[in-house]
């Protein structure tokens, strides 16, 4: 294998898993977009979702097309319930007590799974084959595949929908200006309440393509904070800037832990953070607010 041919399978590797962060952080803008919450439980929820999966393909028995949609919608209904419950209470609250509310979230579900499931690393039911996949001389993991085409299926219908659809179009109009959103009779609360549901859904559907490519286990929300890195560095309000961050930082992370070694994957994700919050802290396609006095 030429040197060119083993950089490309590497790239390959690292783009599948930009687009699985592109996703994971796409949960983040749309929360982050229509309520100015950055929630750090993202990680968990992505969590919750593999297990949510394997309870019902592996426990239960059902099938995997089934057991699919059902962990998605348990992701969006945890979501829905945790907006109405714990978010919706602490509306005016200082940002901070809002913050450490997810962060609290995020050890409450940890802790759920490990005491139902407990804290082995477990292995999700096949439901994508392992035939290898050539493009070209270039081997690539098929469920790598997949999971880079359904990210980037979902990042692009999202991506139309706040353009094009009429729900888009008021998430936007909230996120600009809650008061002027309520004026135009925009119902605010159901937008806070929506922006959770499927955030969390998308979350949870990202945590099943990742635990079938490397499993699950209690600790695999770490993956939540790469994510969190990619929507700081591409914008907290930027789609785009999610699905540009996401597949920049897999290509990263892939030749870091390729050439210079596993350890230093977190090395240079979090020293990359550090430098773009100095050079541009509201991110590369983010929203730069310039507040008048």
């Amino acid at each position: 294998m030429t040197d060119l041919l083993f950089l490309l399978e590497v790239s390959l590797a690292g783009l599948g898993s930009g687009a699985l962060l592109s996703l994971t952080a796409l949960a983040f803008v749309l929360i982050y977009k229509a309520t100015r919450v950055i929630n750090l439980a993202v990680g968990e929820i992505l969590m919750l979702g593999s297990y949510l999966f394997f309870a019902f393909a592996a426990g239960m028995g059902l099938s995997v097309w089934l057991a699919l949609p059902l962990a998605v919608a348990g992701g969006a209904l945890t979501g829905a319930v945790v907006e109405r419950g714990l978010i919706r209470p602490m509306l005016g609250e200082s940002p901070i007590s809002v913050f450490m509310v997810t962060v609290g979230l995020g050890s409450v579900l940890i802790g759920l799974v490990e005491l139902i499931w407990g804290t082995d690393p477990r292995s999700l039911p096949p439901f994508i084959a392992n035939t290898p996949v050539f493009l070209g001389e270039a081997y690539v993991s098929r469920k790598i595949l997949v999971a880079f085409l359904v990210a980037a299926a979902v990042m692009a219908a999202f991506m139309l929908l706040f353009r094009y659809w009429r729900g888009g179009v008021a998430l936007r109009a909230t996120a600009t200006d809650q008061a002027a959103a309520y004026s135009c009779g925009i119902n605010v609360p159901g937008v806070f309440s929506a922006a959770w549901t499927v955030g969390c859904g998308i979350a949870a559907g990202a945590g099943v393509l990742l635990g079938a490519i490397g499993g699950i286990s209690p600790s695999m929300g770490v993956f939540g904070l790469s994510a969190l890195v990619v929507v700081i560095v591409g914008g907290l309000d930027s789609i785009l800037g999610a699905l540009i961050g996401g597949l920049a930082l897999g290509l990263i992370q892939s030749w870091a832990g390729t050439y210079l070694g596993g350890e230093y994957q977190g090395v240079v994700t979090f020293g990359l953070l550090i430098v773009a919050l100095m050079v541009r802290p509201y991110g590369l396609f983010g929203t730069h607010e310039i507040e008048r006095l």
